[in-house]
């Protein structure tokens, strides 16, 4: 058994599924809560403070799409949606709520696991790389990225992002008019390969979101431009500052 400190709340309203993810996580050595409906979620939420939420839509009370937005009014913590296989829609919907990344049902626990490793292995990064001496500003196109205090400005105005959203941004303003694939994006930020083509939404999904907050015309940017055949770059412009 690995030795995890991550407490992790588990919303679903299906009883064999909070069991079963109870029991292989705890397993595993995660601290495990659960809740059965969103009402719940947010008071357990509020309560033990969890490291990560896995997160069903389809609920009594209150849907997952209400409990992710209500987290994300002031907090950032990784956010996995569990979906119906056909409901594309509703996986789209619980991304640009904020969500971090969904699993599709009937899932592999094993898949599960997976994703939860790779995004707590980020987060824990984050961690680490807010307190490096070598982090700094990255400046370009009017937006300033402070990579010490994972903060976002736009013309100086602050800009809130997830966790999620920031590591993508960081990652193209970084090698900015270098295009990345989808799938090597989905590597590099979320941490695993894609298996199916449809995981390559969750990049398409925060890429709009990255540009409904930065682009001043989303539906034309200028910033955050997609390679055509690709993935996506951030536009080379000269004005670059990066201090260390």
């Amino acid at each position: 058994m690995e030795n995890h400190k991550e407490k992790i709340l588990v919303v679903d309203d299906e009883v064999s599924i909070r069991r079963i993810l109870e029991t292989r996580l705890s397993m595993i050595g995660y601290t495990v809560v659960t809740a059965a409906d969103g009402d719940e979620a947010l008071a357990v939420y509020k309560k033990e403070l969890p490291n990560l939420i896995i997160l069903d839509i389809m609920m009594p009370k209150l849907d997952g799409y209400g409990v992710c937005q209500e987290i994300r009014k002031d907090s950032d913590i990784p956010i996995i949606m569990l979906t119906a296989l056909g409901d594309v829609a509703d996986r789209i919907t619980g991304l640009e709520l904020g969500a971090d990344d969904y699993v599709i049902k009937p899932f592999s626990p094993k898949e599960l696991e997976a994703r939860i490793k790779a995004i707590l292995r980020r987060v824990d990064k984050m961690s680490l790389h807010s307190t490096a001496l070598s982090s700094g500003i990255i400046s370009m196109g009017g937006i300033k990225i402070d990579t010490n205090r994972r903060q976002v400005y736009k013309q100086n105005e602050k800009i809130r992002l997830t966790g999620m959203e920031f590591s993508l941004l960081e990652l193209l303003m970084s090698k900015s008019g270098e295009a990345f694939s989808r799938a090597s994006i989905l590597q590099e930020v979320w941490g695993y390969t894609p298996e199916r083509h449809v995981d390559t939404r969750v990049v398409d999904v925060h890429i709009s979101r990255l540009r409904s907050k930065l682009e001043e015309d989303p539906s034309n940017p200028d910033l955050i431009l997609t390679a055509r055949g690709t993935g996506y770059l951030f536009q080379k412009i000269t004005e670059v500052q990066k201090n260390t």
